[in-house]
């Protein structure tokens, strides 16, 4: 018998389930356990622009990988692709500038200073809520918790101090908690009810695991995941790998426009 939140996997070794276990003889989504085991929940998807600078160098740095993958006759429509795509970017210097290129208008998709003014915006909002704050990034967790004075917790923190800023967060002395992956699973932190997801990878099963954080029952209480994603990029790609799953299709979703936003 196996027992588990999230079966599917990107590199499709959930395919192995079957093989070892057998099928799916159960399933029920998070949408259908809201209100009765789980807390109810809502999922906005809040979508934001580059500034002209930010476009003009991801317009850039994305002409330079896509040159290289055209060069070398690669497309990255499956795993494999990837994989030949790492051997490739190491054998030349074109190939390390394409790499870098993909590394630079990720970064640039992903920590937009758009999400930023987003993410004060929406912890004025929640002001007396307690908010987890996810990112794909270390870099990007620091940077949230040096301009919004919010601890930050990563694989670099100690067990120690990881251990006293999540007493703190379930006591209610601090509000908010920035993280990038290490808080996706194995926590305890019943009255979390804001997920803020400033980027992430396309994985359907850390998507769910992020919102998992803020579904414990609690009376009253609404959970709200919120999906912050940079609009004319390849982030929105990502977003609608993550999200093409039950528990967010049938969700209470709606999305907003940033600049302002439209409650």
């Amino acid at each position: 018998l196996g027992l588990t939140a999230t079966p599917e996997r990107a590199d499709g070794a959930d395919e192995l389930l079957e093989q070892l276990i057998g099928p799916i003889v159960f399933r029920r989504e998070a949408q259908d356990m809201a209100g009765e085991y789980l807390a109810d929940y809502s999922v906005v998807r809040v979508n934001v622009q580059l500034s002209p600078e930010e476009r003009a160098a991801y317009e850039r740095e994305r002409l330079i990988f896509r040159q290289f993958l055209n060069d070398q006759r690669i497309s990255l429509s499956s795993l494999q692709g990837w994989q030949m795509f790492i051997i490739a970017s190491a054998r030349s210097e074109a190939g390390r500038r394409a790499m870098m290129a993909y590394r630079e208008s990720k970064q640039i998709a992903l920590g937009t200073d758009s999400k930023l003014r987003v993410l004060s915006e929406l912890l004025q909002r929640h002001g007396r809520d307690r908010v987890l704050i996810f990112t794909a990034e270390n870099e990007m967790v620091y940077r949230i918790s040096e301009q919004f004075l919010i601890p930050s917790i990563t694989h670099e923190t100690g067990i120690k101090e990881r251990r006293e800023w999540l007493a703190a967060f379930n006591k209610g002395d601090v509000l908010a908690l920035a993280t990038s992956k290490v808080l996706n699973e194995g926590v305890n932190i019943p009255d979390a009810s804001v997920a803020v997801v400033l980027s992430g990878s396309g994985s359907t099963r850390e998507h769910i695991q992020r919102l998992g954080r803020i579904l414990r029952k609690r009376p009253d209480k609404e959970a709200t995941l919120y999906e912050v994603v940079t609009r004319d990029t390849t982030e929105e790609h990502i977003s609608r790998r993550r999200g093409d799953v039950d528990q967010f299709r049938e969700a209470n979703r709606e999305a907003y426009d940033s600049q302002p936003f439209r409650w």
